[in-house]
């Protein structure tokens, strides 16, 4: 392939929505106003945009979703002006979700990658995952309407209740509320809990799970 044809394919694509998938990897978002992104996501923007770090829950945005639980967790900017802004995280896929009015999904706090700042929210931590988590399980729950962009390791599946899940490979749930269960049974020959020893279990009717072929184990 020489350069021009380079260039050409893989070139920005002009996009009328405000969240679009610039490739599989890539969330191009078109800041008109301000948007709630991951900090040390963006790759590249274009235009008149401003970054402000987030550090405390009581200006209205919460900058670290696991600050509560392990004050090492995932900060969050505010960007702002007007502009194209491109955003990834450690090469996971990026899935776009349009949220209807009062319409809720909850999202593990690692996979947030950006979300639209009218966007309500409420961050909320599982203790009971302690064990396999330093400091819990810390998750975010969104209510439309407006965008929001979460992102997995490979290809996501979408499972419908009930069914139980790793805490680790568990991405995200709308309209069904998990509870932890601990099989004491699951323990390997030298001591050490298997990663299966917490499970989430999902029971109501009429709701999602999303989980991805990858666990995260803080």
């Amino acid at each position: 392939m020489n350069v021009e044809d380079f260039t050409a394919q893989h070139a920005p694509t002009d996009a009328a929505e405000t969240f679009s998938l610039e490739n599989t990897y890539t969330l191009d978002v078109a800041v008109d106003g301000s948007v709630l992104a991951k900090a040390g996501s963006m790759v590249a923007y274009t235009g008149d945009l401003s970054f402000t770090g987030q550090a405390t829950p009581e200006g209205g945005i919460t900058g670290f979703l696991k600050e509560a639980a392990t004050g090492e967790g995932t900060p969050i900017m505010r960007v702002e002006g007007t502009g194209t802004l491109m955003l990834a995280d450690r090469e996971k896929k990026v899935q776009i979700l349009t949220l209807d009015d009062s319409e809720s999904i909850t999202i593990n706090g690692e996979d947030v990658l950006a979300f639209e700042s009218g966007l309500s929210y409420e961050i909320t931590t599982m203790d009971s995952l302690a064990g396999s988590f330093a400091g819990g399980f810390t998750n975010v729950t969104l209510e439309g309407p407006g965008h929001v962009a979460l992102t997995t390791h490979g290809e996501p599946v979408v499972l419908d209740p009930p069914v139980t899940t790793d805490p680790g490979a568990t991405v995200a749930w709308s309209a069904t509320t998990p509870a932890v269960e601990v099989n004491t049974n699951l323990s390997d020959m030298i001591g050490q809990e298997s990663g299966e020893r917490f499970q989430m279990e999902f029971t109501d009717a009429g709701g999602f799970v999303v989980v991805q072929p990858f666990e995260e184990h803080a």
